[in-house]
């Protein structure tokens, strides 16, 4: 046999080596690279790449909870405003593969998922299951706010919260409760004294600086980077109710003591007025709600809320406010549509202006309040002399509460807020109120034009 040139041997060989390289190149990259997402990520990163960890941790919990039955839905803010800019592409793509890693990939030290408490019945084999994975678990209690009234301060606690840490990565995940006013609550986040607060960056965490209330959501099912989750299905109203869920829980404590003090009045007429009250504020609550104008309560309604829990059987009307840029020319005709006939209208949309409804004996008022640079304020007016007055308050946000079984606005800054209505002493009740002079914070504000007077003074 001839012999064979060993240059040429060599050759052959390292061209042989060189074209079986090429094809495990084109192999990875024309093949497995789309089966298994491993394409670098143009946006934000691949599901196997150097940034995986928070997919692959995303994965392992929905397959956790999955095990257990467990329906849980997507409230990350990050995640769902990257959502919220391809939903159309999300709602209409199909189940196939994914070459990129574009939502769970995003930098972020949490992934945050809601659960309905009436859904799971926290049952241990969760946790047991989630540390044979490779999870470590803290579970975050405290009282249940609901069962919280002027009969009994509950000692009872529930679960608020749940993080599920993996590698670098954690989970987050919110217990929302179903509340009467119909709508959903989550509590504050707070750590127990023994509990390690090195587990997982808290500060950060989106949810439980404060408890929040929400709207039951629609959710909707859809595959997000090849992982099968539910997500609010209008992501953008979820995000703005988000901004605005802070809660805060009637003072049941504080109106014990104020009744141990002064005595609540349980006589026939005025169980009567509350729950004419009661029923008032139900019917303005869906008027105002259905027109999407924000309102709060307001003088002795607001104050009968912060200080006893309940209305003030002598107060004979339901007080709200709104701010003056919400007002709708539609409110009217909207309450007299619902069986409420305009009593009076004072002042007009420029200045000072109030409405006042006739509900059953119980009369409905509505004060428009107008923002200055350091103070916000309301009006009043006289019928029979056109004096006008001012009522200053300190500027404030408004938050969520339960009251009368209704999830409605009050000032976030109440205290300030009665404080600055009924000054110091609002603690102590008062049955002879002169709106003209009983307030702490009324100015005169002239008098209105004569010409003005059909228009700024009209009673019906």
């Amino acid at each position: 046999m001839q012999k064979i040139n060993r240059n040429v041997a060599l050759a052959l060989l390292s061209l042989t080596s060189l074209v079986f390289l090429l094809f495990q190149l084109c192999y990875y990259k024309f093949y497995l690279s789309q089966k298994n997402g491993a394409t670098f990520s143009k946006v934000r990163g691949s599901q196997s790449g150097q940034d995986s960890t928070r997919w692959q941790v995303v994965r392992k919990f929905l397959g956790l909870i999955s095990s257990h039955n467990i329906p849980v839905y997507l409230i990350d803010p990050l995640i769902l405003r990257l959502v919220d800019k391809d939903i159309e592409h999300i709602r209409s793509s199909t189940d196939g593969p994914s070459p990129e890693c574009k939502y769970f990939c995003a930098p972020r030290d949490f992934t945050t998922f809601a659960l309905l408490d009436k859904t799971w019945k926290h049952d241990v084999g969760l946790f047991r299951t989630a540390e044979k994975m490779g999870f470590q678990w803290l579970k975050i209690i405290n009282k249940d706010p609901r069962l919280d009234g002027m009969d009994d301060l509950s000692g009872m606690e529930i679960p608020l919260h749940y993080i599920f840490k993996l590698a670098s990565h954690a989970i987050h995940l919110v217990v929302f409760y179903e509340r009467s006013g119909n709508f959903l609550w989550h509590g504050p986040l707070r750590l127990k004294q023994h509990m390690d607060r090195k587990f997982v960056p808290f500060r950060k965490l989106h949810f439980g600086r404060y408890p929040g209330a929400y709207e039951k959501p629609e959710l909707l099912l859809v595959s997000i980077d090849d992982l099968k989750v539910q997500i609010p299905k209008n992501p953008s109203s979820f995000l703005e109710e988000m901004s605005h869920s802070r809660f805060l829980e009637c003072r049941y404590r504080e109106a014990r003591a104020f009744f141990q003090l002064y005595p609540d009045d349980a006589s026939v007429d005025a169980v009567e007025f509350r729950k004419k009250a009661k029923s008032l504020l139900h019917l303005a609550a869906l008027t105002l709600n259905n027109l999407g104008v924000k309102f709060w309560l307001s003088s002795g309604t607001c104050l009968g809320w912060y200080r006893q829990c309940n209305v003030i059987p002598h107060s004979k009307d339901v007080d709200l406010g709104i701010f003056i840029r919400d007002y709708k020319a539609d409110i009217i005709p909207a309450f007299q549509k619902a069986g409420l006939p305009l009593k009076h209208k004072f002042g007009k949309v420029e200045d000072s202006l109030e409405l006042s409804f006739q509900g059953e004996d119980v009369k409905l008022d509505i004060f428009f309040f107008y923002e200055e640079d350091d103070h916000i304020w309301n009006g009043g007016t006289q019928a029979k002399s056109g004096k006008k007055f001012k009522y200053l308050f300190p500027k404030f946000t408004l938050c969520w509460t339960e009251f009368v079984e209704l999830k409605i606005h009050v000032p976030c800054e109440t205290l300030q807020y009665v404080e600055a209505n009924y000054g110091p002493e609002w603690k102590v009740p008062v049955k002879t109120w002169d709106w003209k002079t009983s307030p702490f914070n009324v100015q005169d504000n002239g008098v209105w034009p004569i010409d003005e007077w059909d228009n700024v003074i009209q009673i019906y």
